[in-house]
Order: C-alpha cells, then structure tokens, then sequence
C-alpha cells in the first residue's frame, strides 16, 4: 500500500500495522456478524430483488426558520 515510505515503514515497526490489524477484525466481525443476524428480505422479496425506497429518504425542511413565529 504504501511503498517506499519511511514514515510509514517506521511507524508500523512502532506500533504494527494497524491498518492491516483494524481490516482483519472488521472481517471477522463481518463473518461473525452474518451468522448471527442473517440478511434481511422483506416478505415476498427474495435476495438479489430491489427494494422500493423508503419513506422519507428524500430531502424535507422540517424545522422552522428564525424569526418571528406566524400565529
């Protein structure tokens, strides 16, 4: 990844390569992870099928402005 680099060379003899240590725990997290909680599918969905959007995924402006409040 990172080549010909001192800095880097240097702080990986420090301290590991933490980098390569934090994607290898995410992995096993993941496979972890996925035996416990299987994909979710919506009823009448299999895997692979698109999903409609959701409700309110789009932009909305819900707060008020400031300002004197209209009564």
């Amino acid at each position: 990844m990172f080549q010909d680099s001192p800095i880097y060379d240097r702080l990986v003899a420090e301290c590991g390569d933490v980098p390569t240590q934090v994607r290898r725990e995410a992995e096993r997290l993941s496979r972890e992870l996925a035996v416990v909680l299987p994909p979710l599918h919506a009823p009448g969905q299999g895997p692979g099928a698109e999903r409609p959007p959701s409700p309110g995924t789009g932009w909305q402006r819900t707060a008020l402005l400031p300002g004197p409040r209209p009564q």
